[in-house]
C-alpha cells in the first residue's frame, strides 16, 4: 500500500512538514449507490484537509444537496467525523440527481459553491457520479461566465474560483470500475457473500441440498467470481463469461457426479447480470427448474439483495478508504488547472493517480465488447486482477478424468509449518487440485517437519480437498519443528516416497526451513528438488511479501474486537481502552489494525518510544477528552518494549489520566488467528497456490534429466510473495540478506508508511513522505498486457 509513478512529481520531493492548504476550501460528497467504507474516505478527506489548513465542507444528499445548497453544504469539523470509521453506508447520504445533468441543475450547483468559495470537489461514488464531475468541471469556465452576466456573483468571485478541481475516488460494491483492482466496499460486500454462502453450507450439507445463490454487480460479475472461489461453488454464471450451448447438460452431468462423489451439498452462484450465450438472462429460478426437473435434488434459491451493502465495513475497507481520502486531499493541493481530473486508484498493494476519463472510457469498452459477444476482450479490459481470478476459478472448478490429465510421473508435497494461519487449507485446496489438473500425484504430511519425519505422508485426490476453502486452521496440523533436527529421517522419507517437489505454506519458520533444506542440499541428494514457499501468519513478517495468508483475517478479528469495546465506551464517557495485539517483534498488526480501527495511538517495536512519549500521548488524550469525542484507543504490539508492557502502559494511564478519564485494558490473544477466513485471504490463498502449482510444474520440466529430478541453484528454491504490484518468486537465499533474524522480521517494511496517515487522522502533528504518495499515471502504465497476476 505504497505510493507509485511518474508524471506530475519532481523525484527529488522528500519530506515537509505540512503540506499547505492554506486558504483552500474542498467538499466531499458521496453519489450513487452506497457502499461499506465510504463514511471512512469522508473521515479521512475531513481530516486531512483540516491537517493541512483547509476548510472543509459536507455536501448531503449527494449532487442533489450541490444543487438544492443551504443547509445541505456545512463546514466540517474533525469532531463531525468521529465514530464514522465503523458505520456502513454513508452518513452524508447519497441521492440519484436528474437536476444536475441538465446545464440548469450544474449551474445552481456551481453558484452554491462559488458563494462558499469551493473549487475543490471530491467525489465519491461510482462510474455515472465521477463522469459527472467531470463534465461540471468541464463546464465550469462558462458556467461562470453565465452566473457572472445573470450578477449572480461578482468579478471577484469569479477571479477567485476561476479554476475547479476533481479528485474521484470510486465507491461502489461491484467492482465494475477500470483503473482499480478494488473499489471501496467491494471487500465489504465479498464479506456479506461469504458469512451468508458459510451459514447455507451447513444446511445444505445436512440435508443434501443445491442452493442457488444470486448476488448483486449488474453487468459485473465480479462478486459473483470472487465468491465462487471463496466457498469452492460448483458452478458460477457472471455476464462477462456466458456459457456455450449445451451448458445445462454440462452442469447437470458436474452436480450429479458430486453426488457420486458422496458431495452432500451442492453451490451455484449468479451473478444478477448472467447471460447465456445469445444474451438471454439466466436467473435463479431458471437453474433450479432446471435442477429439479432433470436431477431430482431438493433445490433452494436466495437472493441476497441489499444485504450485500449493509454492515459494518471490513478491515480492508476502511483502510483503502483511508488511504484514499488522504491521498485525494494531496492530489488537490498539488492540482493545476492543466492537471487532468484525476481517480485515486489501487492497484495490487499500491495506491496510484489515474486520469478520470481514461478509467471511465474503459469501463465503457468493457461494457461495448459485452454488446459485441467480445467476452474475452472484455475480461481483458476489466483488468488483470478480474482475469486471473477467472482463470484460476476455471482450473479448480473442472476436474479432468485420468485421460484427459497430461502425462507426468511427479510427486508433489504439501505441508504446514507454524502457526495456523487463516487460508492455509484454501491454499492446500488450490495446490492439491492444480497439481492434479497438471498430472501430478499430490502427497499431503501431517504435521510440518515433524511428521513427515515420522512419515506421516499420504496421497492425497481431488474429493478429499473438498470444502476446505471456508475452514480456518491448518487440517493438515503444523508445528514450528525446523528440519534442520530431522534432515536424514525427511530425506529418507523423499527417498520413499519419491517426492520430486515440495510446497511449504507457513510463516517465518517455513522461510528458516527452506533456508535450512537448501543448506542441506550438498549432504542429502533427495533435497535437490524444486521448493516453493508461500507466506502464511498473521504477523505479516516474512520478508519478500507485502501480504501473508492469515494477516487480513487477524486484522478482521482485531477490528471487529476493538469496535465493540469502543462501542461499550458509548455509555460512559471519558474512557480510554489499551489493547494488546499479537505479531511477535512485527508491528503489522497493530498499525494496521489501529489504522482501520481509528486508535489514537499504536506502540511498535519498529518505532522506539520512551516515557516522554508516553507522557505527551496522555497529554494528547487529556485534551481529547476535552471535545465532544471522549473516549480513546491505545493499541500496543505484544512486544514494542520488554519494560513498557502493557500492564504498566495501562497503570501509567490510568495515573496520569485520574481525574480526567479512566482506563480498561484488554489482550487480545489467540482470538486474533480468526475463525472462517475472510474473503480476501481465500482468494489470495487460492490464486498464489495455484501459482506455486505451475511454478513448480515448469521448474520440474526443466530439472527432469537423465531420468531424474535434480535442482540445487538458487531459484530452485523461492519464495512466492506480493511485492507492490506483482506476484514475485524470490529465491530465498538472495531473501537472507533482507532479513533481521534476531527479531524475525523483514529489515524493510512498506507498512510503516501508513504510520503517518493513522497519526494525522488521530490528530498527531507529523511527517509525511509526500514523495511517496500517488502520482498521476495513465490507465495503460498501470493495466500492461503482459504483468504479473496481482490479488
Amino acid at each position: 500500500m505504497a505510493g507509485a509513478g511518474l508524471l506530475t512529481r519532481q523525484e527529488s520531493r522528500k519530506f515537509f512538514e505540512n503540506p499547505s492548504g492554506a486558504g483552500k476550501s474542498i467538499a466531499v460528497l458521496t453519489s450513487g449507490g452506497d457502499a461499506q467504507g465510504m463514511n471512512g474516505a469522508v473521515r479521512a478527506v475531513v481530516r486531512m484537509g483540516i491537517y493541512v489548513g483547509a476548510k472543509v465542507y459536507f455536501i448531503h444528499e449527494g449532487y442533489q444537496g450541490m444543487v438544492d445548497g443551504g443547509n445541505n453544504i456545512k463546514e466540517a469539523t474533525w469532531e463531525s467525523v468521529s465514530s464514522m470509521l465503523q458505520v456502513g453506508g454513508t452518513v452524508i447520504g447519497s441521492a440519484r440527481c436528474k437536476e444536475f445533468r441538465s446545464r440548469e441543475g450544474r449551474l445552481k450547483a456551481a453558484h452554491n459553491l462559488v458563494k462558499r468559495s469551493i473549487n475543490n470537489l471530491c467525489v465519491i461514488g461510482g462510474d455515472g457520479s465521477l463522469t459527472g464531475a467531470n463534465l461540471f468541471r468541464e463546464e465550469w469556465s462558462g458556467l461562470l461566465d453565465e452566473l457572472l452576466k445573470k450578477g449572480l456573483i461578482d468579478e471577484e468571485e469569479a477571479q477567485r474560483n476561476s479554476e475547479l478541481h476533481i479528485v474521484g475516488m470510486v465507491g461502489s460494491i461491484d467492482n465494475d470500475f477500470c483503473g482499480t483492482d478494488m473499489t471501496i466496499g467491494t471487500d465489504s460486500a465479498l464479506h456479506r457473500i461469504i458469512e451468508v454462502v458459510d451459514a447455507i453450507m451447513t444446511t445444505a450439507q445436512s440435508h443434501q441440498r443445491t442452493f442457488v445463490l444470486e448476488v448483486m454487480g449488474r453487468h459485473c460479475g465480479y462478486l459473483a467470481l470472487v465468491s465462487a472461489l471463496a466457498c469452492g461453488a460448483d458452478w458460477v454464471f457472471i455476464p462477462e463469461m456466458p456459457p456455450n450451448d449445451g451448458w445445462q447438460d454440462s452442469m447437470c452431468q458436474k452436480l450429479s457426479g458430486n453426488r457420486a462423489d458422496k458431495k452432500r451439498l451442492n453451490i451455484i452462484i449468479v451473478a444478477e447480470g448472467a447471460i447465456d450465450c445469445h444474451n438471454k438472462a439466466i436467473t435463479p429460478d431458471y437453474i433450479k427448474d432446471l435442477v429439479v426437473s432433470r436431477l431430482g435434488f431438493d433445490t433452494r434459491v436466495t437472493i441476497l439483495g441489499h444485504v450485500q451493502r449493509g454492515g459494518t465495513p471490513s478491515a480492508f475497507d476502511r483502510i483503502l478508504a483511508s488511504r484514499m481520502g488522504v491521498e485525494a486531499v494531496l492530489a488537490l493541493l498539488e492540482a493545476s488547472a492543466t492537471t487532468p481530473a484525476c481517480v485515486v486508484s489501487l492497484v495490487g498493494n499500491q495506491a496510484v493517480r489515474l486520469p478520470l476519463m481514461e478509467c471511465v472510457q474503459m469501463t465503457q469498452e468493457v461494457q461495448k465488447a459485452m454488446d459485441e459477444k467480445k467476452f474475452e476482450e472484455a475480461v481483458r479490459l476489466r483488468g488483470r486482477s478480474f482475469e486471473n481470478n477467472l482463470i484460476t476459478y476455471r482450473l479448480l472448478s473442472f476436474r479432468k478424468t485420468d485421460s484427459e490429465l497430461p502425462s507426468s510421473s511427479f510427486n508433489v508435497a504439501v505441508l504446514n509449518v507454524g502457526a495456523p494461519a487463516a487460508g492455509m487449507n484454501a491454499a492446500v485446496r488450490s495446490a492439491v487440485r492444480v497439481g492434479i489438473a497438471e498430472g501430478h500425484r499430490m502427497f499431503a504430511v501431517n504435521d510440518g517437519f515433524e511428521g513427515l519425519s515420522k512419515g506421516q505422508i499420504k496421497e492425497i485426490k481431488w474429493g478429499d480437498v473438498g470444502g476446505w476453502t471456508g475452514q480456518g486452521g491448518s487440517l493438515l496440523g503444523t508445528k514450528r519443528t525446523l528440519p534442520a533436527k530431522h534432515l536424514e529421517e525427511i530425506a529418507n522419507q523423499f527417498r520413499i516416497h519419491n517426492i520430486n517437489a515440495l510446497l511449504v505454506i507457513g510463516g517465518f519458520e517455513a522461510f528458516e526451513s527452506l533456508l535450512q533444506l537448501i543448506e542441506a542440499r550438498a549432504h542429502h541428494e533427495e533435497l535437490c528438488i524444486p521448493m516453493c514457499m508461500l507466506p502464511a501468519t498473521i504477523s505479516n513478517n516474512v520478508p519478500g511479501t507485502d501480504l501473508s495468508l492469515g494477516a487480513d483475517t487477524a486484522l478482521n478479528a482485531i477490528v471487529e474486537t476493538c469496535d465493540r469495546i469502543k462501542q461499550s465506551a458509548s455509555g460512559t464517557k471519558r474512557r480510554v481502552f489499551i489493547i494488546e495485539t499479537m505479531g511477535g517483534y512485527c508491528g503489522y498488526l497493530a498499525t494496521v489494525g489501529g489504522l482501520a480501527a481509528g486508535a489514537d495511538t499504536v506502540y511498535i517495536h519498529e518505532e522506539p518510544f520512551d516515557i516522554r512519549d508516553l507522557q505527551a500521548n496522555v497529554e494528547h488524550l487529556t485534551e481529547k477528552m476535552k471535545t465532544s469525542i471522549q473516549r480513546g484507543l491505545v493499541l500496543r504490539n505484544e512486544n514494542c518494549n520488554k519494560n513498557f508492557t502493557t500492564d504498566f502502559i495501562y497503570q501509567l494511564y490510568s495515573e496520569e489520566g485520574r481525574g480526567v478519564f479512566d482506563c480498561r485494558k484488554n489482550i487480545l490473544g489467540h482470538m486474533q488467528q480468526g475463525g472462517a477466513p475472510s474473503p480476501f485471504d481465500r482468494n489470495f490463498s487460492t490464486k498464489i497456490a495455484a501459482k506455486a502449482i505451475q511454478w513448480i510444474s515448469q521448474k520440474l520440466t526443466d530439472c527432469y534429466k537423465g531420468g531424474r529430478v535434480f535442482a540445487n541453484s538458487d531459484d530452485s528454491a523461492c519464495l512466492l510473495g506480493m511485492r507492490r504490484r506483482a506476484l514475485v518468486f524470490q529465491p530465498v537465499s538472495q531473501l537472507r540478506g533482507e532479513t533481521d533474524f534476531v527479531h524475525r522480521v523483514p529489515r524493510d517494511q512498506w507498512w510503516l508508511k501508513l504510520r503517518p496517515v493513522m497519526k494525522i487522522l488521530a490528530k498527531y502533528k507529523t511527517s509525511y513522505d509526500v514523495s511517496d504518495a500517488g502520482q498521476l499515471e495513465h490507465v495503460a502504465h498501470v493495466r500492461p498486457k503482459d504483468s504479473k497476476a496481482t490479488i
